[in-house]
């Protein structure tokens, strides 16, 4: 028995730390192609060259971030053959199909329109160009769609029956694809990875403003991270208590473990701000709550009855402390998320955006804090699931291969050393590019490029060639 549950507890551990480590970049690269697909947007609606600048200094940055992305994708899914083997056999029929989806209709999309931006420019026309910019955006969008219908459909499964060998049979597709939690976590998310990119690119904005506070450049990306920021983090709050409520209805004993709501609470629950929570007692020590919040929150009524854990038996509660801290990280940096975009609007009435020095300071430190409130919101969604893969229908513990221990430790050594040395490498590499500055590029090779039908050499660093 102790054995298994070694073998379980590092296969757990090693895809959490491979899609923790991969789950950043797709959060950044799907907030930056729409943000590249803005700036040429503007580029071509405005013609100022500005938005050309920032267009070609983050499109390097993307093309980094979205191999990386890629690369610790892949590696990532050869665990559901090794280490998750009967995962794949039982949930294969309904997960296979989807991630089959996902390849066919947003990878291809990505990796073929993905050449055309980034060295198409001066090459095709504009309008082809910004339609590459397009698809590539939509595809980072439609990969997400995709990704989030199979693991929402293990959250809350639907449109399914079992065989007799205890496998998911797809009987309806449409209530498969649209579970009850898939539209809440798609939102969330997406809107989560515009955050996540308007945190790092107001964060360079500011960096160079404290060097050149007159830089064009830096000006106006931080002004546009900071007008996403300022709008989209109050609706992302919204959102998510709707995906909340959404998971009080299907996954009650997750909230319970969010909550920490060890004891019901018949007439009406506290909101918990601090605690510790006490598993093997079954109690949250230290305690500092606000009487009746939660009912009001979760119910919108102060007297509503809460169930806790005490109605859950022992092995079917997720680890509710991991649970209870990473979502109050969540929230935490939502809420101070929101803060920093209300200052900005302040700072913007009052014409000092560009001049306030301590504001840019505290930009640049929120610059990672978007990748932090994306992994705590991740490890509250899948630790809360916990003891299920399949939620109420297939244990994490019946879910693993007949794997041997000294393997799985070898191997998960061997990600982390890996991991650590390419991405941090790779990561060096990004924040090298950031630190330049924005406006001051390396002039492009010589391109081809069409004037009057005719076609003619131009250098791309010219004027010309940059509003090609």
């Amino acid at each position: 028995m102790l054995e298994m549950f070694d073998v379980l507890a590092l296969a757990r551990a090693q895809f959490a730390f491979t899609v923790m480590f991969h789950i950043i970049f797709p959060a950044f690269s799907i907030g930056l192609a729409s943000y590249l697909m803005v700036l040429e947007a503007l580029w071509l609606k405005t013609d100022k060259d500005v938005y050309l600048k920032l267009f070609k200094y983050w499109r390097k940055i993307f093309a980094v971030a979205f191999g990386m992305g890629v690369v610790s994708g892949i590696v990532m899914s050869y665990q559901f053959g090794t280490n998750w083997s009967v995962f794949s056999d039982k949930a294969g029929p309904v997960i296979g199909p989807l991630m089959a989806y996902e390849v066919l209709t947003a990878f291809f999309l990505e990796a073929g329109f993905l050449g055309v931006m980034l060295f198409g420019m001066g090459r095709v026309s504009k309008k082809l160009h910004f339609l590459a910019t397009v698809m590539v955006a939509v595809g980072t969008l439609i990969s997400a769609t995709w990704i989030l219908s199979a693991n929402s459909w293990m959250q809350t499964p639907a449109g399914f029956g079992i065989n007799e060998a205890g496998q998911f049979i797809p009987e309806n597709w449409f209530a498969i694809i649209f579970n009850p939690s898939f539209p809440y976590r798609l939102v969330h998310m997406v809107l989560a990875a515009y955050l996540t990119t308007a945190l790092v690119v107001g964060a360079v904005g500011a960096w160079h403003l404290l060097r050149e506070r007159e830089n064009i450049e830096a000006r106006t990306m931080f002004s546009m991270a900071m007008w996403m920021l300022a709008i989209v983090a109050p609706l992302q709050i919204f959102v998510g208590d709707a995906h909340g409520l959404n998971t009080l209805e299907h996954q009650p004993v997750k909230v319970m473990a969010m909550e920490g709501h060890f004891e019901s609470h018949p007439e009406g629950a506290p909101l918990y701000l601090f605690g510790i929570p006490n598993e093997k007692e079954q109690k949250l020590d230290m305690a500092i709550g606000i009487p009746k919040l939660s009912s009001l929150i979760l119910h919108h009524d102060l007297n509503a009855p809460m169930k806790g854990l005490d109605t859950v038996p022992d092995e079917l509660q997720p680890p509710v402390g991991i649970v209870f801290w990473s979502f109050r990280i969540m929230v935490g940096l939502g809420m101070l998320m929101l803060l920093v975009g209300g200052i900005s609007l302040f700072l913007r009435w009052r014409g000092k955006l560009y001049s306030t020095k301590f504001f840019h300071q505290m930009a640049v430190m929120m610059g990672p804090l978007g990748f932090v409130a994306v992994l705590a919101g991740w490890v509250t969604t899948e630790v809360g699931r916990q003891p299920y893969t399949v939620y109420g229908f297939l244990k994490t513990s019946d879910s693993l291969a007949p794997v041997e221990a000294p393997a799985v430790a070898v191997s998960l050594l061997a990600f982390i050393i890996v991991y650590f040395i390419l991405f941090g490498f790779g990561t060096m590499y990004i924040l090298k590019m950031m630190n330049r500055t924005p406006g001051q590029l390396a002039p492009l090779p010589s391109a081809p490029t069409r004037s009057a039908g005719t076609t003619q050499l131009a250098s791309a660093a010219s004027p010309k060639s940059d509003k090609e």
